[in-house]
């Protein structure tokens, strides 16, 4: 490995969307999964989201037990752990996994 692979960007297999596009995509069916901590709910919440904690030591055993054939619609506050969260789900096989650029700060902005 050259010294400059190191900065190259790694290629995302997941997209990050804007709040509009979330909401359509919820609309056609997609589930939503709020990967936050409990607590954090206080901040707001997308309505209908079903809450797996990414910081919860079985996370990976309840992605894993999805159905990989269905659209995800992923969120976190800000948008970074809901990113791991898609980056991991697509390297289990799951075949539609959308993250909401910005996290739930960014769903607050666009709908309030």
């Amino acid at each position: 490995m050259e010294m400059l692979d190191l900065f190259k960007k790694k290629t995302k297999h997941y997209r990050d969307i804007e709040p509009r596009e979330f909401n359509e995509l919820q609309e056609k069916g997609g589930v939503v999964l709020d990967v936050r901590a409990p607590k954090e709910l206080s901040e707001g919440f997308v309505p209908g989201y079903e809450l797996i904690d990414f910081l919860d030591s079985g996370f990976s055993k309840k992605i894993a037990q999805l159905d990989r054939e269905k659209t995800y619609l992923v969120y976190c506050r800000s948008g970074n752990r809901s990113g791991k969260a898609c980056a991991m789900m697509k390297e289990m096989g799951f075949r539609e996994v959308y993250n909401l650029d910005g996290g739930i700060r960014a769903w607050n902005k666009y709908f309030k």
